[in-house]
């Protein structure tokens, strides 16, 4: 399959002339699983699109802790790196792959380009913007306007519509970390979702039953 193939197949809404572009101006990588796309203060210099695997945004304290935003999968791009083209502006946020993933890197000063010489690429980054902005009102809500287990449940249910697997490779820890929250009330609040028939709960995994 060629690089325009591999694109098109996951983003068929893109031109012919935007593809041929793209062939010429951008990136593309291989990324193993666990690995750092963005952090905090990094200067960005390419918007991400995905092509396979799974990405993490979030964000993070001075003391190591996490805080689960959305996650990027194939077909979508990464609004807050589009945001970083006017003013040369440093990311906010990280973003780390938690598959083994396959992206696109574009330069910014190209995609700015891009906005006014091809619309397939304009519509795109605004649904991107749009779709970004929803998922984050949605985790924000999760967290002012519910209890940490419908927040668990919530988290379970994104990663699974996500993932399209009802079996999630996830830690407690991993889940109070990116909820902040202690491992404890992750295990005790998983345990409930257990005894009702939810949730099976495995050493390295959590299988989703019924939610």
């Amino acid at each position: 399959m060629t690089f325009i193939e591999s694109i098109q197949k996951v983003f068929p809404a893109f031109d012919t002339e935007l593809l041929e572009q793209m062939e010429a101006d951008a990136q593309f990588r291989q990324v193993p699983s666990g690995s750092e796309l963005m952090r905090p203060g990094q200067f960005i210099r390419s918007t991400i699109l995905i092509l396979s695997g799974l990405v993490k945004v979030y964000r993070e304290d001075g003391e190591g802790n996490e805080f689960f935003m959305y996650y990027l999968k194939p077909g979508d791009g990464c609004a807050l790196s589009m945001t970083c083209m006017v003013g040369s502006q440093t990311s906010t946020i990280a973003a780390k792959t938690v598959q083994d993933s396959e992206v696109i890197m574009i330069p910014l000063e190209k995609m700015d380009a891009w906005m006014s010489r091809y619309k397939s690429w304009y519509h795109f980054v605004v649904r991107t913007y749009r779709d970004r902005f929803e998922e984050m009102l949605q985790t924000l809500d999760s967290v002012a306007f519910r209890n940490m287990d419908e927040r668990i449940e919530f988290y379970l249910k994104r990663h699974r519509d996500t993932t399209k697997s009802n079996i999630i490779p996830i830690t407690h820890q991993e889940i109070a970390q990116e909820l902040n929250s202690s491992r404890e009330v992750v295990s005790r609040l998983l345990k409930k979702m257990s005894e009702r028939g939810k949730v099976k709960l495995h050493r390295y995994h959590i299988e989703i039953l019924n939610m």
